[in-house]
């Protein structure tokens, strides 16, 4: 499946604005022949709009999903965006996957909250294994700190997924993780990740950028610089499956000498 990476910052605070570059993005995706468009963390509001985040915040059924559904089935391209979530008096960290006839297929909430910043402006999700089908490849979704904790990916691993999506908000000075964590991780759980960031500074922010998608062989099949770029890459479902077979991780792990960790 040809994967389309949005690196952007998008418009501070102007759901209105990234709403319109996300559609035209979609437009660009889909005449390259993607089947999937993937943007950063909180794309819809931004990241560093503190207080605003209970304003901005809507629910994952809100105008704003209406919205991207509506660009996706006009332009034949499933959309995974960040965004502010409201249930209730809650607003969570989310990702929500919207496939390209419309249909909302799945929402994410960010379970490893990064800082006192997310930490005061949310509440960590509870689900850590999020997925959906998507042109015969099984989609798994994370954002940004969750890809560090390694049994939060192994856990995807051995729920089958084959392409896990993280939008994320990866600051300065951990590009390391865009660069050396992100294709270790791929290749440790023998599957594609798609790792999408923001760029540029926001606020007290300075995002690095690098957004990539790594195969199961640990090899960058695409990476973006630091500026704002649309990358692609395909997500092979043969190629996966042959390494898969060839790669015994999954098949030599040993769980009961692993109680400790839980």
């Amino acid at each position: 499946m040809r994967t389309a990476l949005l690196q952007s910052s998008g418009t501070l605070g102007s759901v209105a604005d990234n709403l319109k570059a996300l559609d035209e993005a979609a437009a660009r995706a889909a005449a390259a022949g993607a089947g999937l468009l993937a943007a950063p963390e909180l794309y819809l509001t931004g990241y560093a709009i503190g207080d605003d985040i209970p304003r901005l915040a809507e629910a994952a059924d809100g105008a704003s999903a209406a919205a991207i559904a509506e660009s996706a089935a006009r332009h034949g391209v499933a959309i995974a965006y960040g965004y502010p979530e409201r249930e209730g008096e809650t607003v969570f960290n989310s990702v929500q996957l919207i496939g390209a006839d419309g249909a909302r297929l799945a929402n994410y909430r960010k379970t490893h909250l990064f800082g006192c910043f997310e930490r005061d402006h949310f509440t960590p999700g509870e689900q850590a294994v999020v997925q959906a089908e998507l042109g015969g490849v099984r989609v798994g979704l994370m954002i940004c700190y969750d890809v560090e904790f390694p049994e939060n990916v192994r856990a995807h691993a051995l729920a089958g997924t084959d392409l896990l999506l993280v939008p994320t908000a990866q600051m300065h000075p951990f590009q390391f993780v865009a660069e050396s964590v992100v294709p270790v991780r791929a290749f440790e759980n023998q599957m594609y990740v798609a790792y999408v960031n923001r760029v540029g500074k926001e606020g007290e922010f300075e995002f690095v950028g690098l957004s990539t998608l790594a195969g199961p062989d640990g090899v960058a099949r695409t990476r973006a610089g630091r500026d704002e770029q649309l990358v692609f890459a395909d997500a092979d479902p043969a190629f996966l499956a042959a390494s898969r077979e060839a790669n015994p991780y999954l098949r030599d792990r040993r769980p009961g000498l692993y109680a400790s960790l839980i």
